[in-house]
C-alpha cells in the first residue's frame, strides 16, 4: 500500500517517535513504510486512543489500530498473551505471509516477535537502522535445530525420576514395585503429567493402565478436578456416542431429559478413554472431530455436539486413552484411523508386562494379599484366617509367566486364599488357581524327563540362551543394561556370549 503525504507531526507523534531518533525523528515505523509497501499494516499501541490515531494519520498508510494494555513492556509473558490473540485472528482471516517489524518497542517485544516468527506464526522480519531497511535473517529454526536434540535426549532433565520408586513420586503412590521397568514407566508417566497434552497408554490386559491414568491425573495441575472414565469396549456402539457427548431431550426414544456426556462431566479435569482401540470407525471419526482443538487453542480444548443438539459445545479436558491392541497393525488392517492415533498419542506410555517385572512380584503379591485378607475376613468372619505367602510360593510366582499380568495374579491370590487349608499359601495353591502345575509344563526347565535324548550340556545351553534373550528384551536391546541384569561385570562378556550362542532377539519399540 503506497504511503500518502504525511501530516505535520503533532506533540503526540513526536512523543511516540521520540526526540532522539535518527533521521530527523521519523522513527522506525515510518522508515519501514517509506521503503516497503504492504497489503495491510497493523499497529499495536498502548498509547491513548487520540495519540495513536494521530500517529496513524502521520504514518499515512491507514494502519489498522489495535489498542493494547501493557503494565510492563519488558514482561515477556504479558507481551506474548497480548499479541497471540491478534495474530490468531489475522491468521484465520488471511492466507498472506506475515511480516514482523523488530525495531520498534522494547527488546522483550523483539524477542517475542522472533520466537513467534520462527515457530507458531512463520513470518518475514524487518529491521530499520539509521534510515536503512533490511530483512532480518535469523539462522536458527526451532523444528530443525531445537526439537531434534530434545527428542534425542528426552529424559536428560528428568533422569532422576527414573531412579525413584513409585512411592517416592507424588501421585503415583498406589503403584507398587521397584524394578527398573516400572521405575522407567513411572518416570515417563510423571513427565507426561507435567505437560497438558493427550497421553496414550499401551499395554497388555492387566498391566494397570487405568491405575497409571489416575496417577497421571493426580500428578498434573488438574489433580484437584474430576477424572471421568469410560470403557469404550463395555458400551454398545449405539450408546457410546451419548455416553461421551451427552444428548438433548427427545434425541432418541427414552431421552426424556438433557444429559451431560463424559466430555462435559470432565470439563476442567481429565477424561480416560479405556480400550479406545475397540471403537468402530464411525465413532473414531466423531472422536477425532472432538479432539481437534479450535485454531489457536491448546491441545485440551475439545469441541463436540451432543446427540440431537444443533450447537457445538467447547470444554477444556485432558484426554488419556488406553488400549491393549496393536494400533499400528489395526491401522494397516483398516480398523483404526491413523490420524486419531496421532491425535491421541502426543505422549505414548508403554507399560511393562508382569513377566518383565519378576522383581516386583513379591511386593505386589503381599500388597494385594492385605486387601484380600481384609475382604475375605469381612465375608467369612472368624472362620477365615489371614493368609501369608511362603518363600517357595514366591519363587513359584516369580517363575510363572502371568499372561494375565497383575489381574491374573490378583485373581489367583483370591482363589488360593479361599481354598487353602493352612495359613501360608503354598505353590500348589497358586498352581491350582492358575489351573497349571509347573510339572505339567512340557517346557519347564526343571521338569524335563531324563533319559532318552536328554543331553545336559545342550539343555544348559538352551537355558543360557533363554536368559540372554530375556535380558536383551528387558533392556530394550541395550547390552550394557542387559549385562547388569545378568550379573556380568562388563558388557564385553555378554557381547561375546551373544555371538558365541547365536542369540537372536527382537527389540521392542513403542508405537508413535
Amino acid at each position: 500500500m503506497a504511503a500518502s503525504a504525511p501530516a505535520q507531526k503533532s506533540k503526540s507523534v513526536r512523543k511516540i517517535v521520540g526526540e532522539g531518533d535518527a533521521q530527523a525523528g521519523i522513527g522506525p515505523a515510518k522508515t519501514l513504510l517509506d521503503h516497503e509497501s504492504f497489503d495491510e499494516v497493523h499497529l499495536l499501541s498502548d498509547y491513548s486512543p487520540a495519540a495513536s490515531k494521530e500517529f496513524a494519520t502521520w504514518l499515512g498508510c491507514k494502519p489498522v489500530l489495535h489498542a493494547v494494555e501493557l503494565t510492563n513492556p519488558s514482561h515477556h509473558g504479558e507481551i506474548l498473551d497480548t499479541v497471540r490473540p491478534i495474530l490468531e485472528r489475522l491468521q484465520r482471516k488471511k492466507d498472506d505471509e506475515l511480516v514482523f517489524h523488530l525495531s520498534p518497542g522494547t527488546p522483550a517485544m523483539a524477542a517475542i516477535w522472533i520466537l513467534l516468527g520462527k515457530s507458531q506464526y512463520p513470518a518475514t522480519m524487518y529491521q530499520t537502522y539509521n534510515g536503512a531497511v533490511s530483512k532480518t535473517e535469523i539462522p536458527f529454526d526451532i523444528t530443525t535445530d531445537v526439537l531434534p536434540g530434545l527428542l534425542r535426549e528426552p529424559d536428560r532433565y528428568w533422569q532422576h525420576l527414573a531412579t525413584r520408586t513409585p512411592q517416592e513420586v507424588s501421585g503415583f503412590e498406589s503403584i507398587v514395585g521397584e524394578s527398573e521397568a516400572i521405575k522407567a514407566a513411572v518416570g515417563r508417566a510423571q513427565r507426561a503429567a507435567i505437560h497438558d497434552v493427550p497421553v496414550l497408554i499401551l499395554g497388555e490386559s492387566g498391566t494397570g493402565k487405568e491405575l497409571f491414568a489416575e496417577a497421571i491425573h493426580k500428578a498434573s495441575h488438574r489433580g484437584n478436578q474430576k477424572i471421568v472414565s469410560i470403557n469404550c469396549a463395555a458400551i454398545s456402539r449405539e450408546l457410546l456416542e451419548s455416553e461421551l457427548f451427552g444428548h438433548v431431550k427427545g434425541a432418541f426414544t427414552g431421552a426424556d431429559k438433557d444429559r451431560k456426556g463424559a466430555f462435559e462431566e470432565a470439563d476442567g479435569g481429565t477424561l480416560f478413554l479405556d480400550e479406545v482401540g475397540d471403537c468402530d470407525l464411525a465413532m473414531q471419526a466423531k472422536l477425532l472431530r472432538a479432539l481437534q482443538p479450535p485454531p489457536g487453542e491448546g491441545p485440551c480444548q475439545s469441541v463436540f455436539r451432543p446427540v440431537g443438539a444443533t450447537k457445538d459445545r467447547v470444554v477444556d479436558v485432558r484426554i488419556i486413552a488406553a488400549t491393549n491392541k496393536d494400533l499400528s497393525a489395526a491401522i494397516t488392517a483398516g480398523e483404526f484411523r491413523d490420524d486419531l492415533m496421532y491425535r491421541l498419542s502426543i505422549v505414548t506410555l508403554k507399560l511393562p508386562p508382569l513377566r518383565q517385572r519378576s522383581k516386583d512380584i513379591t511386593q505386589i503379591a503381599k500388597s494385594l494379599l492385605v486387601g484380600i485378607n481384609s475382604r475375605l475376613k469381612k465375608q467369612g468372619g472368624t472362620s477365615y484366617q489371614d493368609k501369608s505367602i511362603s518363600a517357595d510360593t514366591i519363587q513359584f510366582m516369580q517363575r510363572y509367566p502371568w499372561p494375565g499380568n497383575v489381574r491374573e495374579l490378583s485373581n489367583a491370590l483370591v482363589q488360593a486364599s479361599m481354598m487353602a487349608d493352612g495359613k501360608a499359601l503354598k505353590p500348589q495353591d497358586i498352581a491350582a488357581a492358575v489351573a497349571e502345575f509347573p510339572s505339567a509344563k512340557s517346557d519347564d526347565a526343571m521338569n524335563i524327563p531324563l533319559g532318552g535324548d536328554f543331553v545336559l550340556e545342550s539343555h544348559l545351553i538352551d537355558i543360557q540362551r533363554h536368559f540372554l534373550r530375556r535380558a536383551m528384551l528387558e533392556a530394550d536391546g541395550k547390552v550394557t543394561k542387559a549385562a547388569k541384569l545378568l550379573g556380568y561385570k562388563n558388557y564385553q562378556t555378554l557381547s561375546a556370549q551373544l555371538e558365541r550362542l547365536d542369540v537372536e532377539f527382537e527389540k521392542e519399540t513403542e508405537s508413535k
